[in-house]
């Protein structure tokens, strides 16, 4: 979204981000959680360009790496990696000692920080709860990178406290068993599915536009 704003991949970002924007959802969808089945499908890519494709159009973003086993969003960004979302979850940060503005214009990060011995009990906290809430209240929107469904509970645990799941699925690799039980088990956290992103289709498997 960034670096070449006018590839077909750019255009497919916008155009899930305009999916977002005017499905009549029951409710207003502030904060989404990006999951996977399997780790590999493409889930952070798809949280670092829609956080980019809504902060283009002016939006105030947040981009949250809930990911406290294998964190990757401050590769994308740099910076201190040490002071992040576990920090604030121990009460060894304040909220805005660990949000750090991004290179890209209304953009800001907060990175996963140090990986604990207790993610999933970390993340169902109350210190999450509030740290959700005062973002809300900063942000027009949070978006929240977290590790697979069908790995680990943190998914489900973060799907629980938030709008909508948007739940990225890697073309011709994920099974309709594993889809199912992956849909089966985000229901059981009471998780909105805003919908599911296709990722990494061949462009021999799509018509070209001409």
């Amino acid at each position: 979204m960034q670096i070449n704003p006018n590839s077909l991949t750019s255009e497919a970002y916008r155009s899930l981000r305009f999916n977002i924007e005017f499905t009549n959802f029951d409710h207003e969808v502030k904060t989404i959680v990006i999951t996977s089945a399997n780790r590999g499908e493409g889930k952070t890519t798809t949280a670092l360009n829609l956080a980019v494709a809504y902060a283009q159009i002016g939006k105030k973003v947040v981009l949250l790496d809930a990911d406290l086993r294998k964190p990757s969003i401050h590769i994308a960004f740099g910076g201190d990696s040490s002071r992040g979302l576990t920090s604030y979850l121990t009460s060894k940060s304040t909220m805005n000692e660990i949000i750090h503005e991004s290179y890209v214009e209304n953009l800001s990060i907060i990175i996963a920080g140090a990986i604990p011995p207790n993610p999933s009990e970390l993340l169902a906290s109350k210190q999450m709860n509030a740290l959700l809430e005062q973002l809300k209240s900063s942000y027009d929107l949070i978006i929240i990178d977290t590790p697979p469904v069908l790995m680990l509970t943190d998914a489900k645990v973060m799907a629980s406290k938030c709008d909508g799941v948007l739940l990225v699925v890697e073309y011709g690799k994920v099974k309709r068993k594993e889809g199912k039980k992956v849909k089966d088990e985000l229901m059981l956290a009471k998780a909105t599915l805003l919908g599911v992103v296709m990722n990494k289709i061949n462009s021999q498997d799509t018509d070209d536009y001409v």
